[in-house]
């Protein structure tokens, strides 16, 4: 036979994952709750993340509580992250610029209180890793 005249392939069944033991995502839900709590504290707190506490928080919801899950998704402010994390991996512009800005302003609090200056060095050049990875992932599309 041509390829052309080959039969047509049935597409692979897709196969759905087994429910997580209760126990699981009970664990899970915690999690969640508790990363969203670490979230709010790092929104007003200097040094503390937000975004990666967001996004485990959505991680653990989407496996334990479609429910908790669906309202991190349509947040007002956490969903278009979440949104764009989703789809594609993508960081927008906006977030970017935001980390960059706390961040720096971390690394000059840091700076000028640290006791140690090799301590600094290490919060500073940690703070430097991120920013660069997180620079290097795309943007949305149209964004």
């Amino acid at each position: 036979m041509t390829p052309a005249e080959d039969p047509p392939q049935n597409p692979p069944a897709v196969v759905e994952p087994r429910p997580l033991p209760l126990v699981v995502r009970w664990l899970l839900m915690v999690f969640a709750g508790l990363c969203l709590v670490l979230a709010a504290i790092g929104v007003v707190a200097p040094g503390m993340p937000t975004t990666v506490f967001v996004l485990m928080a959505a991680w653990a919801a989407a496996r334990s509580s479609p429910r908790l899950h669906r309202w991190l998704l349509n947040h007002r402010l956490f969903g278009p992250l979440l949104r764009n994390w989703e789809n594609g991996r993508t960081v927008s512009r906006r977030a970017k610029w935001s980390a960059t800005a706390a961040m720096a302003f971390c690394a000059v609090v840091i700076g000028f209180t640290a006791h140690k200056p090799w301590l600094a060095g290490i919060a500073i050049g940690s703070m430097a890793v991120v920013l660069a990875w997180l620079w290097r992932r795309p943007e949305p599309q149209g964004g």
